[in-house]
């Protein structure tokens, strides 16, 4: 094993799971600026934002049946929307298999007081998707960002579903093949694979999830920044770059950026080939180390953006310092685990990452490694 440093560092040391890297090339100066200053109301405002939005329908191959809008609080404030605006009209089943699923059970049992049926696996494991009732709303995470795993497909979501389908697909969209038919309602942000700046969150809403909200008033009082309707009609303006509060038009501008260099490298196909690359580049890693392994034991359910790893021996202060000295060499940022998983490590493979840089990370993994067991 190695305990000297290893002689090349990656390029960009950055696989941190959200904030993510920024795309290969990337500089503040690089960024147009004629928008910042302005109104977001005014003609460039709304053409900028309009821009992303069109930029993300192209980039993700979205149906035009699916609006798409840029919403406050990062994929969370979007989630959240969709769950105040929409739930409460049927019965409700939730997905938890990681920190993020079950934040959202824990928003609808003690928020909005629903009685939802849970569907729970622990870390590393996903529910049994065959269980899930779809006469009821649907809500879970595409990819687990905080366990590294995802769901393997939508082959499990029926076409005649009654229930709306919810999914938070922040570390999946640009990443996974997602089959817009089957899902009502989608969220995310840009920070992931995007690596985009964070505090803006994107809505996708479904033809289904319109009715929904145009024929069902919730029962509980609703904040300004979550009001998706006027007069019983579908606020259409929020989709067409007209946001409910003020944006960071910079952050739009970085968004703008991204979806560009996104375009460049083969759009959706280009970027999903850049993730599966960056993954399979560090299973290599892990089979060549008896000291690690995936904690998604099944290949057809691990992510290829948040790729969760456990260290042989390894407690909570084992991984501390292991990726402190990382950090202090500038061989690897942020890429402990999350803090409610249990401990490992965690690290981004997403489009913006180059597969060079983790294939770089080998030696120096093993050296971290190393360096902390012989101390």
């Amino acid at each position: 094993m190695t305990v000297h440093l290893p002689t090349r560092k990656p390029a960009r040391p950055f696989f941190s799971s959200g904030p993510c890297a920024k795309p290969p090339g990337y500089s503040p100066d690089k960024l147009a600026t004629t928008s910042l200053g302005r109104s977001h109301r005014a003609k460039i405002g709304k053409s900028r934002l309009a821009l992303c939005i069109d930029l993300m329908r192209e980039v993700l191959q979205l149906p035009d049946t699916h609006r798409i809008g840029i919403v406050p609080g990062s994929d969370t404030g979007a989630f959240e929307m969709a769950m105040w605006t929409m739930l409460g009209a049927r019965g409700v089943s939730m997905l938890s298999w990681e920190s993020f699923g079950e934040g959202w059970v824990t928003d609808a049992v003690k928020q909005l007081n629903l009685n939802p049926t849970v569907h729970r696996a622990d870390y590393g494991q996903l529910p049994d998707l065959s269980q899930v009732d779809f006469a009821d709303d649907v809500l879970f995470t595409w990819n687990g960002t905080t366990s590294g795993v995802r769901v393997p497909d939508g082959d499990w979501i029926p076409d005649t579903r009654e229930g709306l389908t919810f999914a938070d697909a922040t570390s999946a969209v640009f990443a996974c093949d997602i089959p817009w038919d089957k899902i009502d309602v989608a969220t995310f942000s840009w920070q992931k694979v995007l690596g985009g700046e964070g505090g803006h969150g994107v809505l996708i809403l479904g033809p289904r999830a319109v009715e929904r909200l145009e024929s069902y008033t919730p029962a509980w009082p609703l904040p300004k920044v979550f009001r998706l309707t006027s007069k019983g009609k579908l606020a259409e303006g929020v989709f067409k770059g007209e946001t409910i509060n003020t944006p960071s038009m910079l952050a739009v501008e970085d968004a703008i950026f991204a979806l560009e260099w996104a375009k460049s490298v083969g759009g959706f196909e280009g970027l999903k080939a850049r993730c599966t690359a960056n993954a399979e580049a560090l299973e290599n890693i892990v089979r060549e180390r008896s000291w690690l392994r995936n904690l998604a034991a099944d290949p057809a359910t691990r992510s290829k953006t948040s790729v969760c790893l456990s260290v042989e021996g390894a407690d909570a202060d084992f991984i501390k310092t292991m990726t402190g000295l990382l950090e202090k060499e500038g061989a690897a940022y942020d890429i402990a685990g999350y803090r409610d998983a249990p401990p490992g490590l965690r690290i981004w493979c997403g489009a913006t990452v180059d597969t060079t840089d983790v294939e770089a990370l080998g030696p120096w993994l093993d050296w971290a490694y190393a360096s902390v067991k012989s101390a």
